[in-house]
């Protein structure tokens, strides 16, 4: 109980770059700041102490990729034409359809990972965002890791598109069928890219300074 609460109160007020240590972003390497080239020995890769800008590049990437859920699945993203009859769909009819032809497997994959797994990265990343910018973070360690959930769900982000194309694939049942493309659909890729995009720009360390310093 009380190492805990040491190791706790420890890693609360010291930081790797306190004691003057700096990691690679991209393949982890922890090396001594004085020593650091502009290179990360191992990688390659350019070495920062704090990513630039990353705050106001995250919060960039987040609030276009919020903007654009919305459109995403509110607007069609595919057009059916059959011999006679023409119907649009949204990805939440998409869902509809897949679960009343009774592939309620299919229909939860798609549900999940087009509408809740996009939902729930945009409120994490925006609440840690929003902890880090009050200069204030509680529960640093919980946070990190719910970060590096998003972070980790972010490179599988790709099976949000594959779902939405396997949709689009299932709904064409006539052999005379013809799908096109809607604005929905661009608007959904955008938002996974977005996404992506903002996990790999928040540098995670900026939790552990607000923490270490709020």
């Amino acid at each position: 109980m009380a190492l805990d609460r040491a190791e706790s109160l420890v890693s609360a007020l010291v930081t790797g770059r306190d004691l003057g240590l700096q990691s690679c972003a991209l393949c982890r390497l922890t090396v001594r700041a004085s020593a650091a080239s502009a290179r990360c020995p191992r990688c390659g890769a350019r070495l920062h102490v704090r990513k630039p800008h990353s705050i106001a590049t995250t919060a960039s990437l987040v609030i276009s990729a919020a903007l654009l859920y919305l459109p995403a699945n509110l607007l069609p993203v595919m057009h059916t034409h059959q011999l006679f009859f023409d119907e649009d769909d949204t990805i939440m009819s998409g869902v509809m359809t897949l679960a009343s032809s009774g592939s309620w497997p299919l229909a939860v994959l798609v549900f999940f990972a087009s509408i809740v797994v996009p939902m729930l990265k945009l409120v994490l990343l925006g609440e840690i965002l929003y902890a880090v910018h009050r200069g204030r973070v509680r529960h640093a360690r919980q946070r990190s890791r719910l970060f590096r959930i998003v972070e980790f769900v972010g490179r599988w982000s790709m099976l949000d598109v594959f779902a939405l194309s396997l949709l689009t694939t299932l709904v064409q049942v006539a052999p005379l069928a013809e799908i096109e493309p809607r604005p929905g659909a661009l608007a959904f890729a955008a938002v996974v890219v977005l996404t992506m995009l903002a996990a790999q720009s928040f540098d995670e360390r900026l939790l552990w300074d607000s923490a270490a310093h709020g």
